[in-house]
C-alpha cells in the first residue's frame, strides 16, 4: 500500500520548506532511514529520514521549489503501483482548499465594509491594546519553543531526554532534547543562543504538537507571564491569530528583521569557524553529527568520535566521513578517565524493550516456574551432521536438528506442548516452533510453523530466512505468533547452560547450551567426550515434573540417535 509523506515540520516556528536537494529519484528502492531529500527550513537546512520502505514512486516538490507545510512531498509504495487517484487527491484538495480560503477572505472583506465605523474603530483600539498586552507579556530576548512535528504524521511527542538543564547556557546547534515521535527518536536542536529558563514538558511527558516545549532568552530574565500566559491564555491567541492575521504577521516580522540584523555578525563570525574544522563531541562525549553522517560511518566502520566536523558549530556531516582518513587522525588520543571517576549513560527504553519487559515480567511473576536439566551424549549427533553436510548443497546446523527432535518429541507428549489461558488449558495438535533471536534492540521468537512435517533442510532454510528478516526488521506480525513451544539457543557464544523465562501462552521453554569437550565415563573407562547441557523451564499449572522428564527422555533418545529423526 502506498504511503503518502508531506512536507514535515521540522522547527518549532516553520511554515513552509524548499527542497534544497533530492538524495533518492524516481523509481529508487527506499529503505526506513534512509535520507530522501535535504529540506530547507526558516532555521536550517536538515535531512528527512524515510519511515518506510517501498520505491519512490512520485516526487510532489522539486528541487528549489518552496510549499507550505503538508504538502504533497513524495508518495512510496510497490514498484508499478497505482497512485494517480493518490496525485489526483491531493491537487484537489489543495485547489479546493485554495479557493475556500479566497471566499472566507471575499467574505470576510464584505463583512468589515458593512460594519459600522465606529464599531471598527473601538475595536481597532481593543486589538491594539491587547497585541500591546500579548507582547508585553514576551520579554525582549525571549523565544518560546513549541513541541516541533518532526515527521508528517506526528500529532504528539515524548520527551525521551533532556540534554540541557534549567540554568544551562545554549548555543544554536546544540541538542536541547531526544523527542520521541510516532517512528522514531530524534534529536531537537536549538536555533537560538541564550540560557534555558524554563522546561515546559519533563521526561517522559507526552504533548500535542505545538505545547510549550521550553523557554531560551538572557539570564535573569522573568518568564513566569508567558509560562501561565501558555497555560491559560492559548484560546485567546488562537482567536486573535484569525481575527487580525496580518496585524499579527507585521508585528511579528519586525523584530525578527531587527534580531537579524543584530545576529549577522554571529552568524558571520560562526560561519568563518564553521570552515574549519571542529571538535564535534560536547563536553559529556556526546558525538553532534547528521543522520546521513551516522548512518555513512555505520556502514564504512568509521569510528564517529574520532571524525572532525566541517559543519556548523563543527556538527559532523557527509563529505566528513568520505573523506575520512584514519591515519590523518593518528594524532588524536583518547581522553583519559581518572581512576574511581564514576560515568554513566542513561538509554532510553525503545518500544520494543518495553514490550519485552512487560511479557517477561508478566511471565516470570505469574507463570509458577520450575527446571529441569539434562546432559546429553553429543557423539552420534555430532557424526550424523559431518554425514549428512555431505549431501549435495546440504549444511544443517545443531540447531536445526534439536528443532527437528524436539518436534517430534511434542507429538507424543502434547501436555508439554500445551498452552496455558485463564479459563482453559489447550493441548495443541500441531507443533509450531518459536526460536529465539537476538537483535540490537532485543529479542524477538520468529517461528518455524509445522516443524515436525518438515525436514532437516527446510527447518535450516527456514529458520535463516526468519533469522535475517529479523536483524533487519522485516518480520511480520503473523511470522511472530502462534509458537506452541520455545527454543532459546546460546550454544554458538559458548554459553554451557542457563535457563530461560517461558514465552507465554506457551508451558515450556528448552534452553540449549554449547557442546563441550570433557571427560567422560565409558564402559568403566574415563575417555574425551562431546557433551550438551540442556535446560527446560516448565509452567506447573500445565506441565507436572514427571510429564517433563518424560519429554526430556524421548527428546533424549532422538538426540543421542539421530538416524531416528529420518524414520
Amino acid at each position: 500500500m502506498a504511503e503518502v509523506i508531506k512536507m514535515p515540520r521540522l522547527s518549532d516556528t516553520m511554515e513552509e520548506g524548499t527542497v534544497a536537494s533530492w538524495l533518492k529519484k524516481v523509481g529508487d528502492k527506499v529503505e526506513e532511514g534512509d535520507i530522501l531529500a535535504e529540506i530547507e527550513t526558516d532555521k536550517a537546512t536538515m535531512e528527512f529520514e524515510s519511515f518506510y520502505d517501498g520505491t519512490l514512486l512520485h516526487i510532489g516538490i522539486q528541487e528549489g521549489e518552496t510549499a507550505n507545510v503538508d504538502a504533497l512531498l513524495a508518495i512510496l509504495g510497490e514498484e508499478g503501483e497505482d497512485i494517480s487517484g493518490l496525485i489526483d487527491g491531493s491537487s484537489e484538495s489543495d485547489s479546493a482548499s485554495k479557493s475556500d480560503i479566497k471566499e472566507e477572505k471575499a467574505d470576510d472583506s464584505k463583512k468589515e465594509e458593512a460594519e459600522n465605523e465606529g464599531d471598527s474603530e473601538k475595536d481597532s483600539s481593543e486589538e491594539e491594546s491587547s497585541d500591546n498586552a500579548e507582547s508585553s507579556d514576551i520579554p525582549e530576548g525571549v523565544e518560546v519553543i513549541s513541541m516541533p512535528r518532526l515527521s508528517d504524521t506526528m500529532e504528539e511527542g515524548t520527551v525521551a531526554s533532556w540534554l540541557k538543564k534549567v540554568g544551562d547556557k545554549v548555543e544554536e546547534g546544540d541538542i536541547l532534547a531526544e523527542i520521541e515521535t510516532d517512528k522514531a527518536t530524534m534529536e531537537f536542536e536549538s536555533f537560538y543562543n541564550g540560557t534555558l529558563l524554563h522546561i515546559g514538558i519533563q521526561e517522559g511527558e507526552t504533548a500535542k504538537v505545538d505545547a510549550l516545549l521550553a523557554i531560551i532568552g538572557e539570564e535573569g530574565t522573568d518568564v513566569s507571564g508567558i509560562i501561565s500566559g501558555n497555560k491559560s491564555g492559548s484560546a485567546k491567541k488562537e482567536n486573535s491569530k484569525k481575527e487580525a492575521p496580518k496585524k499579527e504577521e507585521s508585528k511579528k516580522e519586525a523584530p525578527k528583521q531587527e534580531e537579524s540584523k543584530k545576529e549577522t555578525p554571529k552568524k558571520e563570525e560562526s560561519k568563518k569557524e564553521a570552515s574549519k574544522p571542529q571538535n564535534s563531541s560536547s563536553a559529556d562525549g556526546r558525538v553532534f553529527a547528521s543522520p546521513l553522517a551516522k548512518k555513512l560511518a555505520e556502514e564504512k566502520g568509521v569510528d564517529i568520535s574520532k571524525v572532525s566536523g566541517s559543519g556548523e558549530n563543527g556538527r559532523i556531516v557527509r563529505k566528513d566521513i568520505e573523506n575520512y582518513s584514519p591515519a590523518a587522525s593518528g594524532g588524536n588520543i583518547q581522553q583519559f578517565v581518572a581512576t574511581g571517576e564514576e560515568s554513566y549513560e542513561d538509554v532510553s527504553n525503545s518500544q520494543m524493550r518495553k514490550a519485552i519487559a512487560k511479557s517477561l515480567g508478566k511471565s516470570k511473576f505469574t507463570a509458577p516456574h520450575y527446571y529441569l536439566n539434562v546432559e546429553f551424549n553429543m557423539e552420534n549427533m555430532i557424526a550424523f551432521r559431518g554425514q549428512f553436510n555431505q549431501l549435495p548443497d546440504t549444511k544443517v546446523s545443531y540447531n536445526d536438528m534439536i528443532i527437528k527432535a524436539v518436534s517430534i518429541a511434542l507429538k507424543q507428549h502434547p501436555q508439554v506442548n500445551s498452552q496455558w489461558f485463564d479459563d482453559k488449558m489447550r493441548l495443541n495438535k500441531h507443533v509450531h516452533i518459536g526460536v529465539a533471536v537476538a537483535v540490537p534492540d532485543g529479542l524477538v521468537v520468529p517461528v518455524v510453523e509445522f516443524a515436525n512435517e518438515k525436514s532437516l533442510q527446510q527447518i535450516n532454510a527456514e529458520v535463516k530466512e526468519l533469522a535475517g528478516k529479523a536483524r533487519n526488521k522485516k518480520l511480520k506480525p503473523e511470522e511472530m505468533q502462534g509458537s506452541t513451544f520455545t527454543i532459546s539457543n546460546l550454544g554458538m557464544f559458548g554459553i554451557t547452560n542457563f535457563t530461560s523465562i517461558i514465552n507465554q501462552p506457551n508451558s515450556a521453554i528448552l534452553s540449549v547450551g554449547a557442546i563441550i569437550e570433557k571427560p567422560v565415563v565409558k564402559d568403566g573407562k574415563i575417555v574425551v567426550g562431546n557433551t550438551m547441557t540442556l535446560s527446560m523451564a516448565c509452567d506447573h499449572r500445565t506441565v507436572d515434573g514427571a510429564t517433563g522428564a518424560q519429554f526430556l527422555q524421548t527428546l533424549k533418545m532422538y538426540i543421542e540417535n539421530p538416524i531416528l529423526m529420518l524414520t
